[in-house]
């Protein structure tokens, strides 16, 4: 009996996790859409719960999602956050409402290889004023089926650097 619980519960778990993959398929069927799918899933109103197994959806198990910050004395830092340590940290500030959309690209590829420098902008509120802009260095790989973020690496103006026009077309 034991045995037959433990072998329900794994093909129910399987049929979940194919469904919602199924589910979000047309997100990582082209560059545009799981480029789409990445600014639409982390914007929202205040207090709004995103779909994070959209969000999951969308990476590998070992990706990596990278902020450039400062430290306490000022100095560049790197953090790099698993796409669940993000949602964890991104979870605490939802108080406040967060848009974040795309205002340029270019893009690189070879193989299974695909470069997107990201401009992008962020907002509180979905017509408000901008409070931050900056690139996401976006790395792809394509297999044979769909696409996945490999990792983000970003910048944001906040830090001391003005985007470059050639950037913002």
């Amino acid at each position: 009996m034991k045995k037959t619980l433990i072998a329900l519960a794994c093909v129910l778990s399987a049929l979940q996790s194919f469904s919602q993959t199924d589910q979000y398929k047309q997100d990582v069927s082209s560059e545009d859409a799981i480029i789409a799918a990445l600014y639409d899933v982390i914007s929202g109103e205040p207090n709004t719960t995103r779909d994070w197994a959209r969000f999951r959806n969308l990476f590998l198990p070992e990706s990596r999602l990278i902020p450039t910050r400062k430290n306490d004395a000022g100095d560049l830092i790197l953090k790099t956050l698993t796409p669940e340590e993000y949602v964890t940290l991104f979870q605490s500030r939802v108080a406040t409402g967060f848009f974040e959309r795309e205002l340029s690209r270019k893009t690189e590829s070879y193989g299974t290889v695909v470069h997107i420098f990201s401009t992008y902008e962020t907002k509180e509120k979905k017509d408000g004023p901008v409070t931050n802009r900056g690139i996401n260095s976006i790395q792809l790989f394509k297999d044979k089926n769909r696409y996945y973020i490999v990792n983000i690496f970003w910048c944001a103006e906040s830090m001391g650097f003005s985007l470059p026009e050639k950037y913002l077309k």
